[in-house]
């Protein structure tokens, strides 16, 4: 009995150090894999330290950079009278840094000062979502196909915002917070640039077939009046007649 006993007190202590084993070894796996979506992480923001303009894809920015970048623009947008005034502040750091710029932009200034703050805001907080992220900078970059986007343009437009952001926020504006500007404004100058080069050519060959199918329509058109008029004065001289 007594050997009966310790039988099933050893099968029942093998059996928990297997349980036990197993616990360890999805620990040992969690924490394999723990690591890779940091590398991810880490990898996309290395990237991004340069305008990157040979593909786009949706990026993810690693929580602790991006939370100080949007405390920053919050910070900074705060720190205005208004959101008007933020919006005069960055179109005076870009043009100021860049006169050359302005032509590019038909637009009134007040206007197109609104567009700069209301453009980054979006950014700023569809930045947490990659694919949201992806969504708005893309409709963005199409409703800029007019504008060349270069990558030395962008390097003046992101140098720019994190020079204004340095002078007006000082302290505030932390390394973290200007790494994940430097990331984000990167990933859309290049995303601008991408988009213009893939797709302004399809858009300008639907624009052609578009206005060759209306000039033909307008030919048939032309053709079934003129025919329509023939038509008209032959019955006059038949009446006539």
């Amino acid at each position: 009995m007594a050997d009966a006993d310790n039988q099933e007190e050893t099968e029942y202590l093998e059996e928990e150090e297997e349980v036990e084993d197993e616990g360890d070894q999805g620990a040992v796996a969690e924490a394999e894999e723990a690591p890779a979506e940091e590398d991810f992480a880490d990898t996309s923001l290395a990237k991004f330290k340069e305008v990157q303009d040979k593909e786009f894809v949706e990026v993810r920015l690693p929580s602790d950079v991006l939370g100080e970048a949007q405390a920053a623009w919050q910070a900074f947008i705060s720190s205005a009278s208004s959101r008007e005034a933020a919006g005069e502040a960055i179109y005076a750091a870009l043009f100021d840094s860049a006169p050359s710029l302005q032509s590019l932009f038909k637009t009134a200034r007040s206007v197109m000062a609104m567009r700069f703050m209301n453009g980054l805001n979006s950014i700023i907080s569809s930045a947490a979502s990659p694919s949201a992220l992806k969504v708005q900078v893309e409709t963005l970059g199409f409703q800029h196909l007019d504008l060349e986007v270069t990558v030395p343009r962008v390097v003046i437009f992101r140098d720019a915002i994190i020079d204004l952001f340095d002078m007006e926020m000082g302290a505030r504006f932390s390394s973290k917070a200007k790494l994940g500007f430097m990331a984000i404004l990167n990933y859309v100058g290049g995303a601008y640039i991408y988009i213009r080069r893939e797709y302004a050519v399809r858009i300008r060959i639907i624009n052609k077939s578009w206005r060759t199918a209306n000039n033909k329509a307008a030919d048939f058109m032309d053709q079934g009046e003129e025919g329509a008029a023939e038509g008209a004065e032959g019955g006059e001289g038949d009446a006539g007649d």
